[in-house]
């Protein structure tokens, strides 16, 4: 066979099943093999957004996605992608295609070094130089892109490479099991916890893993520890749980850090110094437990006094046996940090406000979405109230990136996840900035059939900018545009489109667009007014006003 056909044999072994793509003459050949495999491919109208979605189809999977460009620059816009799923743990495979490399008649014509480009930005970068290497190859990258900590790997193959004949064959697709962990760090992590008076868990970003949410949240019910999250450890453990205190959505000065502050052993599971830290460790006497898959990255404001390196859903599962059940622990400051937040939520999601405030908008989501749905964030100001606010009931129903936290995102996630949960909703929400960076995919996604919701958030400016601008003290200046009329917008790909006017008017059309078939975008008017005087001003103080039992 051509190399072409190989590596498409390759993919095939390695359980790939769809393929995102913006092809190129350097990969036709490619195209042709792929034409006559069992798999799908998926054109998208730009190389960022298929590359999204490729990484939302490993964060949730757990098994690489694929992502196809050509050359030059459809390999640089594969750039963001690479990082959004470095950054954020997501397994992602790129392939990009390249100019001939034995013979050439187009000198250095759309040429750049695409491998030397990825290295700071993936796993694993090269170029496959024979058809013979194509399996090896294909093997490392899919192992990498998937080990713990997962990310991306890129492969480039040039056009002549791919016409290359050979008699190799696909290599297996083999599992690694993850080390555990050590037994006297089980003993250790015990020891702490049993002489705690406070205990308190924290999910990161790399306890979202499907095995540890199952050990994750027989820990909590057995042992009824409470529990925070970081904002990509949000769905873990279900947040319905009265154990759930909260989501460290601000960097500080919140009611959950009053907790944190009130605690004397925190379970640190699945830290990343990626995320920001939900707390800070300074001399107060806190002790602190780190599980993970790989040793604690030591910095100033995290120093763990005990590690327990290994598989996460082995090690919560051994420590919970090894506790063997609650301690003489002491969680009257949990319902009164419960409350606070709830109460203060409550009170301003309850305002009748046009254009909407944030609360409102989190509130109505939640009230109209079932638990098995799922809601994808863009990057903007909004997200804190969701990472904040909004409950969350299982693994990755809330996909936001707080981790390279990049505009553009929104929407194609989205598409990816409701390729994923064919049978659940997913409703995308984007600020008007983010939204317009990828919007041209509502063509794909009508072209493939899907049902979805796309909830635009109008405010005609970087939003999230000018509530720092606005902290810092300067004037409004540079974050402003203009923006399309969105209902037409989103008729001229084919779509619904359906303009709130009043605050009261949002949730019969979500609830409307939800229960229909097809794609479905909702411009919505949303005001950041308020956002730094509650923010920075009004949450902080009440926060410190707040009278813990544990005080």
């Amino acid at each position: 066979m051509n190399a072409a056909h190989l590596f498409v044999r390759c993919l095939e072994a390695e359980g790939v099943e769809v393929l995102f793509a913006v092809p190129g003459e350097e990969n036709l050949d490619l195209l042709e093999a792929l034409r006559s495999s069992s798999i799908r491919l998926v054109v998208t109208r730009h190389e960022q957004a298929a590359g999204f979605m490729a990484a939302t189809l490993g964060r949730l999977t757990g098994k690489p996605g694929v992502v196809l460009s050509t050359l030059g620059p459809g390999a640089t816009n594969l750039v963001t992608a690479a990082a959004y799923a470095q950054l954020g743990a997501m397994p992602m495979v790129m392939i990009t295609g390249q100019k001939p490399i034995r013979t050439s008649k187009q000198g250095a014509f759309q040429i750049i070094d695409v491998v030397d480009m990825m290295g700071p930005l993936t796993k694993y970068t090269r170029q496959v130089v024979a058809g013979d290497g194509i399996p090896a190859q294909v093997r490392e990258a899919f192992r990498l892109a998937r080990e713990e900590r997962p990310g991306a790997a890129h492969l480039e193959i040039p056009e002549d490479v791919l016409r290359d004949r050979t008699d190799a064959e696909p290599l297996n697709a083999g599992h690694v099991r993850i080390p555990t962990a050590e037994e006297e760090s089980i003993e250790e992590a015990a020891a702490l916890l049993r002489e705690a008076r406070r205990p308190l868990l924290v999910i990161g970003s790399g306890a979202n893993r499907t095995r540890a949410c199952r050990r994750l949240g027989e820990f909590v019910r057995a042992l009824g520890i409470p529990f925070i999250t970081t904002q990509m450890g949000k769905g873990v453990v279900d947040e319905a749980d009265d154990l759930y205190v909260g989501t460290a959505a601000l960097s500080s000065g919140d009611f959950v850090h009053r907790a944190v502050e009130a605690a004397d052993v925190i379970v640190n599971v699945g830290h990343t110094v990626v995320e920001k830290p939900p707390f800070i460790m300074e001399n107060n006497g806190v002790k602190v437990v780190h599980v993970d898959f790989s040793p604690a990255q030591v910095d100033p404001v995290y120093f763990p006094h005990v590690e327990v390196v290994g598989d996460i859903a082995d090690s919560i599962d051994r420590l919970r046996h090894r506790m063997g059940g609650k301690g003489r622990w002491d969680f009257s400051h949990v319902p009164a940090v419960r409350r606070a937040t709830r109460d203060h939520f409550e009170e301003r999601a309850a305002s009748d406000d046009f254009p909407m405030r944030p609360e409102r908008l989190v509130r109505d989501v939640r009230t109209v979405l079932p638990p098995d749905s799922v809601v994808s964030l863009d990057n903007g100001l909004y997200k804190l109230w969701f990472a904040r606010n909004y409950e969350a009931h299982g693994q990755n129903s809330l996909i936001l990136d707080n981790a390279l936290a990049t505009m553009g995102a929104g929407l194609p996630a989205a598409m990816a996840a409701r390729m994923v949960h064919g049978d659940r909703p997913v409703v995308a929400v984007c600020g008007d900035g983010g939204f317009m960076m990828n919007s041209q995919e509502l063509e794909t996604a009508v072209r493939l059939g899907l049902d979805l919701v796309v909830v635009v958030l109008r405010d005609d400016g970087y939003g999230m900018i000018r509530w720092k601008q606005e902290e810092m003290g300067f004037s409004d200046f540079g974050l402003s545009y203009g923006n399309p009329d969105f209902v037409a917008y989103a008729e001229a790909y084919g779509a619904r489109g359906h303009r709130v006017r009043r605050a009261a008017d949002f949730i019969p059309l979500l609830e409307g667009a939800v229960e229909a078939s097809g794609v479905d975008l909702i411009e919505l008017p949303i005001s950041y007014a308020h956002d730094n005087r509650v923010l920075n001003e009004e949450i902080p103080a009440l926060a410190r006003a707040l009278s813990l039992p544990s005080d």
